[in-house]
Parts: structure tokens; C-alpha cells; sequence
């Protein structure tokens, strides 16, 4: 087992005490599906209770670094920065499906060098720092095997109306025809867990932000995975566009997105 370092731990210390809040409105918003009414509003006051949360604890060990979250924008501090998801897959948490995640990650130089994804529901803590590889709570994480694209679990995101791109539905059917499956966990965090977990072999997705895939990012890197933009180029913080895969079936599956 890798001894985590101390930044990760701080990282799970924020993430674990934000989790609690996030589990009990969890349970909450389950009760509420028999209603119409402010759910809406729930679900936004969770995102900002988590995210003080986290921002206290991250703020309490690291007072001085740049801090960038989806709620509360940038709070300007020296070159180090660190990336907050309070909620990646809120639309999962409206309807109680237990698929989302608190994403920390800290970047240096432009560089992704640790970042968490923690999804307080199922009690999995994945985690990652730059050349200590990829795990879920005590377990090495290693991408799958699988070279064939018709063995392969393939997921995307944008199912949408509002996030279709003019060319989603042609690339979906491309991949469909010649895959195992689709899936859409309706995370981009969890989509890259999975992947550098073995559980799906491959990722592809546009329009993100930044703290949609920057622990994932790293988790897949270190788990043996290959991240490119959709159209082949090198992945940079700046990007919007991702395919990430098991490194053995990227260019095939770029192939069908092209």
C-alpha cells in the first residue's frame, strides 16, 4: 500500500469532512422526489455548504495558494493553484443516484501534480499524486487490457439537449456500432475514475471545465491510461475537449470521433 502523501491527506481530511454534509443532503433529497418544489434550491445551497467547507479546511493548510472553484470563482493567491468541485454530478444528486464527486486537485507550473475524487455515498476515495500512481482507497488502480474495441465499455457525457455539439449524435452512432456499450455516469470525474479503474476502456467528452477533469486526468496518467484532446493533439489545463482511454484502443476510438 502507498503512504499517502500529506497533501492528499489534507485533500481527504477536506473532502471527507465536506462528505458528511453531502451525505446527509444525499438522504434528504432522496425523501424529497415526492416534491416539486425547491429542490433546486437544496441542491444549490448543498454545493455552497460543501464548498465552504472544503475551502475552510484547504484555506486553514494553504493560505496562500490561488484557489479556483466552480461556485465561487478564482480567490487570488501566489502560482500554486488548487481546483475545487464541490459537486461533480449534481443532476445525479437531484434525482438520488449515488454517482458523484468532490474533486480537489492541486496544479504547479501548469502541471496536474495531485488531485482527489471522493464520492462520500459509495465511500470511494480515489486519489492520485504525480509518479506515486493511481488508487481507490487502499487498492493500486491499473487501466484495463482490453484491445479490441468491440470487448471495450466506452462512456461519454452531453447527453443534454443543451450540451449536443452538431457532430454528437454521428460520433455516438460510430461508436456504438463497433463497441461492447455506452455509458454515461453522469460525471466527468467519475467517467475518468472508472476508466483508470479497468472498469471502462475508454472516455471522450467536450465542453469541460477544468475541475470536471483535472483529478481524473492525473488518475488515468498514473494508471497506465493515455489523455489527448478529442482530435489527437496534447491535453493542456486550457483544453476543453478530452479523450482519455486504456492507451491500447486510443487511436481507434479517436478514429470514430474524427
Amino acid at each position: 500500500m502507498q503512504i499517502q502523501p500529506p497533501i492528499i491527506n489534507i485533500f481527504e481530511k477536506a473532502s471527507r469532512k465536506a462528505g458528511r454534509i453531502l451525505t446527509r443532503d444525499f438522504g434528504e433529497i432522496e425523501n424529497l422526489q415526492i416534491k416539486s418544489k425547491g429542490v433546486g434550491n437544496f441542491v444549490t445551497n448543498t454545493d455552497l455548504k460543501v464548498e465552504s467547507i472544503i475551502l475552510e479546511t484547504l484555506q486553514y493548510y494553504f493560505p496562500d495558494v490561488t484557489y479556483i472553484s466552480e461556485e465561487k470563482g478564482k480567490i487570488k493567491g501566489n502560482k500554486d493553484v488548487i481546483i475545487i468541485d464541490p459537486i461533480d454530478g449534481t443532476t445525479n444528486l437531484i434525482h438520488g443516484i449515488p454517482f458523484l464527486g468532490i474533486v480537489i486537485s492541486k496544479i504547479t507550473n501548469g502541471m496536474i501534480t495531485d488531485g482527489i475524487i471522493f464520492n462520500p455515498i459509495m465511500n470511494e476515495f480515489f486519489w492520485a499524486s504525480k509518479g506515486k500512481g493511481a488508487w481507490c482507497n487502499d487498492k493500486r488502480l491499473r487501466v484495463s487490457q482490453r484491445q479490441n474495441l468491440e470487448d471495450c465499455i466506452i462512456a461519454t457525457g452531453g447527453y443534454q439537449i443543451d450540451r449536443i455539439y452538431p457532430n454528437y449524435l454521428n460520433e455516438l452512432n460510430n461508436i456504438s456500432e463497433k463497441c461492447a456499450g455506452i455509458r454515461n455516469m453522469g460525471s466527468a470525474a467519475l467517467n475518468l475514475a472508472y476508466l483508470a479503474s479497468g472498469k471502462i476502456d475508454g472516455y471522450w467528452e467536450k465542453n469541460l471545465n477544468l475541475w470536471d477533469v483535472s483529478s481524473g486526468v492525473l488518475l488515468v496518467n498514473e494508471a497506465g491510461g493515455k489523455i489527448s484532446e478529442t482530435e489527437g493533439a496534447n491535453w493542456e489545463i486550457s483544453s476543453k475537449n478530452i479523450l482519455a482511454t486504456n492507451s491500447l484502443i486510443h487511436n481507434k476510438l479517436q478514429d470514430k470521433i474524427s
